[in-house]
């Protein structure tokens, strides 16, 4: 991942949500940020199911050396929607 400078280190988050509003559209989102918080990037995969649980059973099928790093932690958006987002890492091969 590209970053103003290569000493610059980089953070990456998963989110995922409950399709509370029935737009149909589940998804997961991998974030990479920089050491400011500053959105770098980012990409999106589906998942048939809402929440955590199904967010993992996707990941480590779509992308199998991504790892969560951290416990989901759940919140609110301003819309009344449920999110949850855990740190993420690269493993090795």
């Amino acid at each position: 991942m590209p970053t103003p400078s290569d000493a610059e280190p980089t953070r990456m988050t998963l989110t995922c949500y409950n399709d509370t509003h029935g737009y149909g559209w589940r998804h997961v989102d991998l974030f990479v940020h920089d050491a400011r918080g500053r959105e770098l990037n980012w990409v999106h995969w589906e998942v048939a199911e809402d929440g955590p649980d199904a967010a993992d059973a996707v990941t480590a099928e779509v992308e199998p050396l991504l790892r969560r790093t951290s416990e989901w932690r759940h919140g609110v958006s301003a819309g009344g929607m449920d999110f949850w987002v855990a740190d993420a890492a690269w493993g090795q091969p």
